[in-house]
């Protein structure tokens, strides 16, 4: 990628971002957060996970 393909992506990016009333940008802020796997599950894989929910159960 040369640099003048790089700055008219950043240049697209920033004016799309700022293109979008604050609401919607709030929104999808929001929308990202809930799809994220939780901590542990993201760093350590399926194991610790798999023994907390069965602490939380009992």
């Amino acid at each position: 990628m040369s640099t003048n393909d790089y700055v008219k992506y950043i240049t697209q990016t920033f004016v799309k971002h700022f293109d979008t009333p604050k609401s919607d940008r709030i929104q999808s802020r929001l929308e990202r957060k809930e799809q994220k796997n939780p901590f542990l599950y993201r760093w350590f894989g399926v194991l610790p996970y798999s023994i907390i929910m069965l602490f939380k159960r009992k």
